[in-house]
């Protein structure tokens, strides 16, 4: 995903480039082995020769872990590199792999860790291999487990959750947060005429959070939240939800806080009491392949990141990896370009520079324009998609910076 760069006065220009302009193979290293060739001496004495002493061996000593590497800085990988998630795992750590080669960058070394047999395992070995950052880990109760590791040495943490109740104190958040799409589409859909709203959200930690934001981004856009219900995920628990709806129909717009496939069960239902309503979603339809293909989502809106440059990365990842990549592996891969951008300013062998993320410089990258608030959560510039004939057409790009 792109050569990752300030985003202030610049991220317009990066936007417009391509991620990178092709893979750099990297050279190998070759080791060959020397013979000592000793010459010819005079003719040994024919008496009792005397030994002599043997040479002092010096003392190297045995150090553990992997070799010291006194050229480069260390970067540690954690995500699942076996188990159920091993797939999305293994995606992050080729996606890291290409940015080291697009970047060319040979400041930075990075080591895998994995996190399936225990992400507080994986840490506590990459803080006594020496890494000075970290990427990752995956799933937010291993960021729980990492944080205070990773505190402890010094060491920050690029975390690829989305659970911003894990960001903070040396953790920062790469991953999409519900809050920032929901708070996009529902400004866009309130520019376009949206006055009346309704809600879906599911029984769940992301519902509950989803619900919050909502409620808020709707009253801060000038309109009104009418009816908002929530629904087990099992078999007819939206359907369920949609009918307790329908006392308060017509909406205008009715957001659905939850995969597209959820989305596309609902929609029938919500049609019968209220046909012309627009439909929401949120950032979890940018990850579902098939989401624009379901004949029910047809003109609905969500917000997310963009997938311009996305586009040109996953072609180049499948033509090396002989497979297509998982969506959050772009995450990986801009946490690297992240890294090479502030690699310039990072002595070897030195902590890695924790204030130019906090300095609220703006990066580009593969997901587009970003930067960390004060709470360690990425802050991303956002595109509205609608959902038009079996495709997701840009109706609101995302702004090319922050407009500092």
């Amino acid at each position: 995903m792109a050569e990752a760069a300030a985003v202030s006065q610049r991220a317009s220009a990066i936007a417009r480039r391509s991620a990178v302009r092709g893979i750099v193979a990297m050279a190998a290293m070759l080791v060959s082995a020397c013979a000592t060739v000793v010459p010819r001496g005079p003719a040994a004495p024919t008496g009792p020769v005397k030994a002599p002493p043997p040479a002092a061996r010096p003392n190297v000593g045995v150090e553990a872990g992997i070799p010291r590497d006194t050229a480069r800085n260390r970067v540690a990988l954690l995500v699942p590199l076996s188990g159920t998630n091993a797939g999305v795992g293994k995606s992050l750590a080729n996606a890291t792999q290409l940015a080291l080669l697009d970047t060319r960058n040979e400041q930075v070394r990075i080591t895998n860790y994995d996190t399936a047999a225990g992400a507080a395992a994986a840490a506590q070995r990459a803080v006594a291999d020496g890494a000075q950052l970290i990427l990752g880990p995956l799933l937010s109760e291993d960021v729980r487990a990492v944080a205070p590791i990773a505190r402890r040495a010094g060491v920050p943490v690029l975390a690829f959750s989305n659970d911003i109740s894990v960001a903070g104190d040396g953790v920062y958040l790469m991953g999409y947060t519900p809050g920032q799409s929901i708070e996009r589409v529902v400004e866009f859909a309130r520019a376009r005429g949206v006055t009346n709203f309704g809600g879906l959200v599911p029984n769940a930690l992301y519902g509950t959070r989803a619900s919050t934001t909502f409620l808020r981004a709707v009253e801060a856009a000038g309109g009104r939240v009418v009816a908002l219900q929530t629904y087990d995920r099992t078999a007819g628990g939206v359907g369920e939800a949609v009918n307790r709806m329908a006392k308060d129909a017509p909406f205008d717009a009715v957001l659905i806080a939850d995969s597209g496939a959820t989305a596309a069960t609902a929609v029938p239902l919500l049609r019968r009491t209220s046909p012309n309503t627009k439909v929401l979603g949120t950032e979890l339809w940018n990850s579902d392949n098939g989401v624009a293909a379901r004949p029910a989502l047809n003109g609905a809106w969500f917000a997310s990141v963009s997938n311009n440059l996305y586009r040109q990365y996953a072609a180049k990842y499948r033509a090396r990896f002989g497979t297509a990549p998982y969506r959050l592996s772009s995450l990986g891969y801009d946490a690297v370009l992240l890294t090479a951008r502030i690699s310039r300013d990072w002595r070897i062998d030195a902590p890695f520079p924790e204030t130019r993320l906090r300095s609220g410089e703006g990066y580009a990258g593969i997901d587009g324009a970003f930067r960390f608030g004060r709470d360690g959560v990425a802050e991303r510039a956002l595109e509205v998609q609608e959902i038009r004939g079996g495709t997701a057409t840009v109706v609101s790009p995302a702004p090319a910076s922050f407009g500092r």
